[in-house]
């Protein structure tokens, strides 16, 4: 199972890099939804409450994600 798990992580890996420039944006952005939603999946279905750091982490993640989507170039 971890083989086939480590696959399954690679292959989702290579797949990334074969999308369009502008995808990485979008892709770091879903890196950053990823992090809360850990976050708040550990909260609430493992019953492990995040710590003062997780959540400062979590918070400075999401802004990157608003840096990144929402400042105008």
């Amino acid at each position: 199972m971890g083989l086939v798990g480590a696959l399954i992580l690679f292959s989702y890996g290579i797949i990334m890099t074969l999308q369009p420039a502008d995808f990485g944006k979008v892709y770091a952005s879903y890196g950053g939804i990823f992090v809360v939603s850990s976050i708040i999946w550990g909260n609430y279905v493992d019953k492990k409450k995040p710590d003062r750091f997780e959540i400062i982490g979590s918070v400075v993640v999401l802004l990157g994600v608003f840096v990144m989507f929402y400042f105008p170039r």
